[in-house]
Formats: C-alpha cells, sequence, structure tokens
C-alpha cells in the first residue's frame, strides 16, 4: 500500500491522481442524485457543425474534448474517460520508474515521457470508448443549416463578395459557427458588421446574406 500512494503521488502519476480524486467525487455526487448528469450540456457542441456550419466554437473543456474527437457525449463522461486512463497509464509508467536507478536528469527525463505517453494513451483509449457511448447518449435534433436563415450574423473576413465571405452566427442553444457566406448587389459588408441570413445554397453549401440595413428597407 505504501508504495501504491509512494507512486501515486509522485509526478507524473499525482498530477491525474488529484483529478481522479475531482471526477470520482462528481460521479457520488451523481449516485446520489445531487448532480443531475442530463444537465451537462458539453455532448451537443459537436452537433452544429455535423450539419449546420463550417466549424463549431465551443467553449471551454467542451471545446477542448470536441477538438480531440471525444465529443458526442457529455463532457463529465469523456474528460472522467480521459483522466481515468491517463492515471492508469502513468501509475503503471510510474510503478516501472519507481525502482530505476538513474541519474536525476534521466528520471526527470523518462518521467516527462511517461507523461507524454500517458496522455497519448489515454486519448486512444478514450476515442476507442467513445464509439459505442455515443449510442447511449443521443444529442437531440441536430442542427439544421436551414435553422440559420433568418439569422443575424456578423461578418468575419474583411469583405463579403458573390464569391467569398465567412460569418459567425449563433444558434439557439448558444454555441456559434463560423459559415460560409455569399452576398449579393453593391451594398458593402465588411468584418465586424451584422448581415441578415436570408437564403441558403445546397449546391455551393454557403449562405446568402444581405445587410441588416437593406434587408429591413426590403419588408412590406
Amino acid at each position: 500500500m505504501g508504495e501504491f500512494l509512494d507512486v501515486a503521488l509522485r509526478f507524473p502519476t499525482v498530477l491525474f491522481t488529484f483529478l481522479l480524486v475531482v471526477v470520482i467525487g462528481y460521479w457520488l455526487l451523481v449516485l446520489f442524485g445531487a448532480v443531475d448528469l442530463d444537465a451537462d450540456p458539453g455532448a451537443a457542441a459537436e452537433s452544429l457543425g455535423a450539419d449546420g456550419g463550417e466549424a463549431t466554437a465551443a467553449t471551454g473543456l467542451a471545446g477542448v474534448l470536441n477538438g480531440l474527437g471525444l465529443g458526442g457525449v457529455p463532457v463529465s463522461v469523456a474528460a472522467s474517460l480521459l483522466i481515468a486512463a491517463a492515471w492508469f497509464v502513468s501509475l503503471a509508467g510510474g510503478a516501472l520508474l519507481a525502482g530505476l536507478t538513474a541519474e536525476p536528469w534521466v528520471w526527470v527525463l523518462l518521467s516527462v515521457g511517461v507523461l507524454a505517453a500517458a496522455l497519448i494513451v489515454a486519448w486512444l483509449i478514450a476515442w476507442l470508448l467513445m464509439l459505442p457511448l455515443r449510442h447511449f447518449f443521443p444529442l437531440g435534433p441536430q442542427s439544421s443549416r436551414h435553422d440559420f436563415v433568418g439569422a443575424v450574423c456578423v461578418i468575419r473576413t474583411g469583405t463579403v463578395t458573390t464569391t467569398f465571405g465567412q460569418a459567425e452566427v449563433t444558434s439557439t442553444d448558444g454555441s456559434s459557427a463560423v459559415i460560409q457566406v455569399r452576398k449579393a448587389g453593391d451594398d458593402p459588408l465588411r468584418a465586424g458588421s451584422r448581415a441578415v441570413i436570408y437564403d441558403y445554397d445546397v449546391k455551393g453549401e454557403f449562405f446568402w446574406v444581405a445587410p441588416v440595413d437593406a434587408a429591413l428597407d426590403s419588408e412590406p
């Protein structure tokens, strides 16, 4: 038991040990009903990107996990799997280093190597586990690109023409997406200006936009 604690509280395993304690505490709260797992919003981050735009900007931990390909389940599930796998791998590597006699600088280098290996292997394990787990955590109806029609977006490129342009739009769930936009007419649209999305081109996979003032003037 003493050797186990020594390895668990030694670098690099100690980095994941404290995180694992937090994870265990969280799931105990879920078990006793103090926290509602269904309220976890993190799983919805990639639903918009799948059909709603060029890219999805999720924030915080949800954004990191989605960037690593670990989206599609609640953030708590993905983070727990990642932390648990990293802890086990680093614990195994730390146990091997515990009996090693080497110069301090060599031990430091090897410990950093164990940390890197733990992160890589943990990501691979978590990614493989995500494949079947996604079927147990449906995200609900995915946002359709046509849902953006009628929404107001913010231009993110220097200008918008009939052949080029990007804008940022916020969906009803609070997530944002960078979408391809095009503009007809001579009304200027510059970076930071607001525009109304009035149509979606299925073939070209872009949205037609118009300046907010022009759109209002065209209403009967």
